[in-house]
């Protein structure tokens, strides 16, 4: 690996999260929107209502795809998603269908992906970015949470430890408030290592939540390391809007611009059980 590019960008995000802090105690104002129109969904016929709370800007080219629990922006050249966009209820995180499922190729998608073989030996997992525990409400959502459209590789103990926990906040935020709107991805970097085939291993994975208590929305979230430093959330929670600066997309894309002002730069610990 390239030291110094690694060390640069170390130093970026290490200044986004500085910017963070800044933001925490200061409100700032919502960036113009911007829209993109030409996109790909699939499957074929597949309709995707594009005023979801939950999902980010898209951009040109985008290529989505569609699931009953979740959607994905698949980045074909990277094999991994771009992002993961969904909405996971109180209802859902109830269901009753264990985990039991296969990792395997998204049949909704006819271009390339990832493949078991790429992960064997490599050191690092299979990271969900919509988890399978968020989809256990229905046979087919768990199902479809093992496609490789919704996995990049994730360091061990990133993975199981630091990446799970902010998982099971999730959930319990969902039930908490009754639903909570998720974004997840990778973050890449010049220079990315890859496996196997050439899937890109991400530097960093991004997970943003919006919630509404019936007063007002909140949100969090969080850019943490794809290694073995510690990840805590309490260490890299930032708002929605240092997030949106670091990734360049404006995320929560649907809710109104004053929402999103109020909403998105300021991070409230409390209300999403941390300090």
């Amino acid at each position: 690996m390239n030291r110094k590019k690694t060390a640069t960008w170390v130093i970026i995000v290490l200044v986004v999260l500085v910017i963070a802090v800044v933001i925490v105690a200061s409100c700032g104002t919502a960036r113009p929107s911007r829209t993109y129109v030409t996109k790909y969904i699939y499957p074929e016929g597949a309709v995707l209502d594009t005023t979801l709370t939950e999902l980010p800007e898209f951009r040109e080219g985008e290529i989505l795809i569609v699931h009953d629990g979740y959607i994905s922006s698949y980045n074909p050249e990277e094999l991994s998603p771009n992002w993961v966009a969904y909405n996971l209820t109180r209802e859902e995180i109830a269901g009753e269908n264990g985990r039991n499922g296969s990792f395997k190729a998204d049949p909704a998608y006819p271009g390339r992906q990832a493949s078991n073989q790429d992960y064997t030996r490599s050191g690092y997992d299979k990271g969900h970015l919509a988890p399978a525990a968020d989809m256990k409400w229905t046979t087919t959502a768990m199902t479809e949470s093992f496609y490789f459209t919704n996995i990049a590789p994730q360091s061990p103990k990133l993975n199981r430890y630091y990446w799970l926990a902010a998982e099971e906040m999730t959930r319990e935020m969902a039930d908490r408030y009754g639903n909570v709107w998720v974004i997840s991805g990778p973050v890449f970097g010049d220079g990315s290592d890859a496996i196997g085939g050439g899937v890109s291993v991400p530097r960093a994975f991004f997970k943003a939540l919006m919630a509404y208590d019936g007063t007002k929305y909140t949100s969090i979230a969080f850019l943490m390391y794809n290694n073995d430093e510690d990840n805590a959330m309490e260490k890299r929670m930032l708002s929605v809007d240092a997030l949106e600066d670091s990734l360049g997309l404006d995320l929560f894309h649907n809710l109104d611009r004053k929402i999103q002002s109020v909403s998105e730069s300021c991070v409230h610990p409390e209300d999403w059980g941390l300090q």
